[in-house]
Order: C-alpha cells, then sequence, then structure tokens
C-alpha cells in the first residue's frame, strides 16, 4: 500500500513491513514487561488488545454515508505482532519472567503459561548511573571510559541485533531522571558528541541511549518525562539519520483525565480556579519518584497540559489565576495499582463556585503497555514512509505522550480530541485518502 495523487503529485509510495520488526527496550520492569508478556499472549490467543489504537482502532473514511470504517491495522501497513521481536537493556539480570514475577503486574497463571517465551528474553548490560536515578543501585551495568564509549557500546549492540532483525525500533521504559535543563551541550551534534568526550554532567544516560539509537537511524520513543530527545542536538540527528522522534512520558492515568475534562470545561467556557492533583503508587516508578529531584522531572511533565489546553492570554477572566498542584506519594502497599485523586474549583455563570471530584483507581503499567506498543508500531511506519521520516518529530504521535514535542515556536497541542483527530488525519494523508473536517454541511444540500 502507498499514498497515492496528492495534490497532482505521485507520491512516494510507503515500504512495507516485510520481514521482522525488532523492539530494543531500555529498562525491562513492569511496563516493559507487561507489553511483552501481553504481546505473547495476543499472538497465542490468550487475550485481546485492549486499549491499543493500533490492534483495535478503527478509522472513518469518506462520508458518514458511506459506512467505511477498518481497523487502523488494515487500513496503514503497520508490522504484524506476530513479527515483533523483542530485546532490551536492564540495570539488573533478571530475564523477563523473573522481572514480571517480581513487578507483580500479571497474574501467576498468565505468567506460567508465557514462561517458557518470557525466559529467553534476558537483558543486555544496561547504561547506568546511580547520579541520575538516586534510588536505585544497578548491578548489571556497562563500563567505559567515557560517555562516548558508553554510546558506543550501545550501537554495538544495536548493530549485532540488527543482524538478526529487518527493521529496529528503541523505547525507553526505564526509571525517571533528575531534571535537568538543555544546555550549551545540548544545542548541536558536535557539541553533544564533545560533551559524550568529556563526560559532561548534563549529559544523562536516556541521552546517551537516544544519541546511539538516532545515530543507528532508529526511531525513539522515549516513555519517561527526561530530558532525552527535547533538544536540537536531537532534532538535528533524528531528520539526518531518517529516524523518527516524537514527545515523551506516557500519557497513562491522570493526565489522561486532565486532557479529557480540561478541553470539556474550555469548551463551555466555564472557568477554573484551581486543581490539585495526588497520586500514590507503589512500584519501582513510585520509588524513584520518592527523590526530591526525579520528581521534578515528573512535575514539569505533568503541569504543562493545562496552561496549553486553557490558554490563559486568551481567556484570562476564566483561567488566569489558576493554582494547579501536583503530588506523587510514594505507597509500597499499592504496588502498580495507583490512585489518583483531582479537586477541580471550578465557576460557571455570575461567577458561581461548583467543584468536581475524580478518583482512578488505574493499573499504571496495564495503561502504559498499549501505549508503549502503538509507539513502536506507528514509528516504524513513519520510518517507512518517505514523507514522515525525514521530519524528526512527529507530532501526530502527540495523543500517547504527556508532553508533546513540536516545531521550535509552535506550541505543542494536549487536547486528548485534537490530538486523536490530528493522528487519524495524518494516517488519511499519507494513504492518499481524504482528510476528515468534520463540517458535515454537504448532508444537508
Amino acid at each position: 500500500m502507498g499514498i497515492e495523487e496528492q495534490g497532482g503529485q505521485k507520491a512516494s509510495p510507503i515500504a512495507p513491513a516485510t520481514g521482522k520488526l525488532g523492539v530494543m527496550v531500555v529498562g525491562l520492569g513492569a511496563v516493559a514487561t507487561t507489553m511483552i508478556a501481553g504481546v505473547e499472549a495476543i499472538r497465542r490467543g490468550l487475550a485481546k488488545p485492549i486499549g491499543s489504537l493500533t490492534q483495535m482502532g478503527t478509522i472513518r473514511l469518506g462520508k458518514r454515508t458511506d459506512n467505511k470504517s477498518p481497523l487502523i491495522k488494515d487500513f496503514v501497513p503497520l508490522a504484524k505482532l506476530d513479527d515483533v521481536v523483542f530485546t532490551g537493556w536492564d540495570i539488573f539480570e533478571d530475564n523477563v519472567y523473573e522481572s514480571a514475577a517480581h513487578a507483580k503486574v500479571l497474574d501467576e497463571k498468565t505468567l506460567e503459561q508465557l514462561k517458557p517465551f518470557l525466559e529467553t528474553i534476558k537483558p543486555l548490560p544496561a547504561v547506568f548511573d546511580q547520579y541520575y536515578v538516586k534510588r536505585l543501585n544497578g548491578t548489571h551495568v556497562k563500563t567505559g571510559k567515557n560517555k562516548r564509549d558508553l554510546a558506543e557500546q550501545l550501537r554495538a549492540d544495536i548493530q549485532a541485533f540488527k543482524k538478526t532483525v529487518d527493521r529496529v525500533v528503541m523505547i525507553w521504559a526505564a526509571s525517571t531522571e533528575i531534571f535537568i535543563e538543555p544546555t550549551a551541550v545540548h544545542q548541536s551534534i558536535e557539541a553533544f558528541e564533545a560533551g559524550l568526550e568529556n563526560n559532561d554532567i548534563a549529559i544523562a544516560p536516556s541521552q546517551i541511549y537516544a544519541y546511539a539509537a538516532l545515530s543507528e537511524g532508529v526511531p525513539f520513543a522515549n516513555g519517561a518525562p527526561n530530558l532525552t530527545v527535547d533538544f536540537p542536538a536531537m532534532v538535528e540527528l533524528s531528520k539526518r539519520n531518517a529516524a523518527p522522534i516524537c514527545g515523551k512520558d506516557f500519557k497513562t492515568g491522570q493526565t489522561l483525565m486532565k486532557t479529557v475534562l480540561a478541553p470539556a470545561l474550555k469548551a463551555r467556557l466555564l472557568g477554573v480556579r484551581g486543581w490539585f492533583s495526588t497520586n500514590i503508587l507503589g512500584n519501582r516508578d513510585g520509588e524513584v519518584l520518592d527523590d526530591p529531584q526525579s520528581f521534578k522531572t515528573k512535575e514539569e511533565s505533568k503541569l504543562g497540559s493545562l496552561d496549553y489546553i486553557f490558554q490563559p492570554e486568551l481567556y484570562p477572566d476564566l483561567y488566569k489565576n489558576l493554582y494547579h498542584k501536583i503530588r506523587i506519594n510514594y505507597y509500597p502497599p499499592r504496588g502498580d495499582d495507583k490512585e489518583a485523586w483531582d479537586n477541580i474549583d471550578i465557576f460557571g455563570w455570575l461567577g458561581y463556585p461548583m467543584q468536581i471530584k475524580v478518583n482512578f483507581l488505574c493499573r499504571d503499567s496495564i495503561l502504559a503497555a498499549p501505549i508503549a506498543l502503538d509507539l513502536v508500531l506507528f514509528l516504524d511506519l513513519a520510518k517507512r514512509t518517505p514523507e514522515l521520516r525525514s521530519l524528526g518529530i512527529q507530532e501526530w504521535l502527540s495523543f500517547y505522550l504527556k508532553s508533546p514535542q513540536s516545531a521550535p515556536g509552535l506550541y505543542p497541542e494536549h487536547d486528548l480530541f485534537i490530538q486523536s483527530m490530528k493522528l487519524k488525519n495524518t494516517l488519511r494523508h499519507i494513504m492518499g485518502a481524504d482528510l476528515i473536517t468534520h463540517l458535515g454541511l454537504e448532508y444537508y444540500d
């Protein structure tokens, strides 16, 4: 399948998804093992891919009266789940079965059925530095004379894996690093490579992985809020090597609710005085976020959505003085079952106050796993699409991320419904189908 005539010019066809798609996962913890085990369960017919747009989503084509809504996976040439091969790195030696059993996301019966497969996936030694993740102490780690040496070791891992598969995508499913702001080292590829040589402290492990991936022409997705690909050097490298990137931090629980509720309040022009959000979480992510420096990274990611959605500069009477507070509390008894509370103080006609309370008892990795899968499959699609692969940033994938990435000078779109429309219209566009505006006047002629 390829792109048809667009604007009188023949667009380049999308390369088919033939052969094996290799998925290199950084961090084989709760999210990664839930994704890998889930994919294998689905391949065996033991479960349905619930939560995955690529596997269960449909896309409307043409008019509503055409009744044409194929599955997305039947419309665009996505890799088949049977063709997906997993490998990865971790700071602990546990294989995927052992790690999944430790994470306690999936029940023992499910894991036992998948055990022979999961035991075959053993982690490569990881690039790790406890300076950037205070609460973890890695024992299965690479050593090198400097960060450039570590990056070259990762590139060697990628090159070795490439010999066993046809295409590769990398995804970060590891922990949240300490808060890092861009410095001079992040402004160009040359500055970044010099920083690798000099062990620049502003270059965290996630950046080394991204550099290795993009240098090898491998698309990279970032499931954490770390400063990883969202700076000029990585955007430049992404474009140069046609290795697509997108935003960061999987949009799973509380932020998903915000990007649903906030657009509704704004659409009705209801004011918001305050939005208080708190969470309890007991898995390794919760433990890492108990460190103030790592929490700062997560906080920055979670805080941004409301400002962009509400646009207080356009609606000062409604949102200018909004007080937004976020808390995350490590609570070991809860494990991977996260609980999020939101208290929203709103006001309506003539300024009369009202409140909304949301209590979301969610499962962190169950929500994140299908996001990780979709990003892998869509980034692979972008890599095979001439019109997309050299753009660098794939803004159409903002739907999945707390911190969408956009072109310099362009504000990111956080409204979930606009993000969904952007994603599906991008798929229509690359396949030569008509875009859908939802205007609908033609039905009343």
